[in-house]
């Protein structure tokens, strides 16, 4: 396993070798999961590109830090894994919350940033409202309160009732997660507005969406990507919250498919 003391925690993160010459790509993870979510891509696109992916703090083997938290720390996070691990020019692939950090990436650090992957995320997620009620639940009843909710935000009806066993493996991921990390990041999301700053994006951009997604829906990514310039627009069949899950297969074509339209670049990486 592999950690890097960045500001005030430490951070786990894992890097996968890949070809010279061929952009890092880099992987962000959704509120109350850790990086594993994304192996089933992963293992798809390994040794075709070099690959980073890490825990944010709060989630997963990394520390959670001193609250409160704004996604610009999480932003500053990233940031500086990246700068340690001397990576510029990357393909920043966000899931959810993951794709406000990838935003608010490009924002501070655009040298750091060759194209975004915006996956099942917006330039704002959800009300106030909706965000403190969710932290009060979880602060007075833990987060198995909410995880039955959240798994049917998360995935299909097809995908709870034929994967009894990986169901239960991501809920207990959720659940798993440090009270304060998750309700944590709750309150960054909350706080967190990309509306203007997304009609600001110079890069090539992807933003994709389960057709199910019950926490972003096809309309809200829609509505990003129309504030994107010459962005582009994914639904995968199928799907919810996390098709790197229940679709990575069809996740990889697309990712392949968009980063084989990208101009050269520098790509720098150690």
């Amino acid at each position: 396993m592999q950690f890097a003391r960045i500001h005030d925690i430490a951070l786990h993160y894992q890097t996968i070798g890949g070809p010279a010459g061929r952009p890092v790509l880099v992987f962000a993870n959704s509120l109350g999961t850790d990086f594993r979510i994304w192996r089933d891509v992963i293992v798809r696109l390994a040794g075709d590109f070099p690959i980073l992916t890490y825990d944010k703090r709060g989630h997963g083997l990394s520390d959670i830090g001193d609250a409160p938290e704004t996604i610009e720390t999480h932003v500053g996070d990233l940031v500086a894994l990246l700068d340690h691990l001397s990576i510029k020019d990357a393909v920043i692939c966000g899931l959810s919350v993951g794709g406000l950090i990838a935003q608010g990436l490009y924002q501070s650090r655009p040298d750091l940033v060759r194209a975004l992957i915006l996956c099942d995320t917006a330039h704002k997620i959800g009300t106030p409202e909706i965000w403190n009620s969710r932290i009060a639940a979880i602060e007075a009843d833990g987060i198995d309160s909410i995880a039955d909710a959240v798994m049917e935000r998360w995935f299909t009806p097809a995908f709870r009732s034929e994967q009894a066993l990986a169901l239960a493996g991501y809920q207990n991921m959720l659940v798993r997660q440090p009270v304060a990390g998750y309700t944590g990041l709750c309150a960054a999301i909350r706080d967190a507005d990309y509306t203007e700053a997304a009609k600001s994006i110079a890069v090539p951009t992807l933003c994709v969406v389960g057709d199910q997604d019950g926490s972003t829906s096809p309309e809200l990514v829609l509505s990003m990507a129309k504030l994107i310039p010459g962005a582009r627009y994914e639904i995968i069949k199928d799907a919810g919250h996390i098709p790197c899950v229940e679709q990575p297969e069809m996740l990889t074509e697309i990712l392949r498919a968009f980063i084989d339209t990208l101009p050269a670049g520098d790509n720098e990486h150690g």
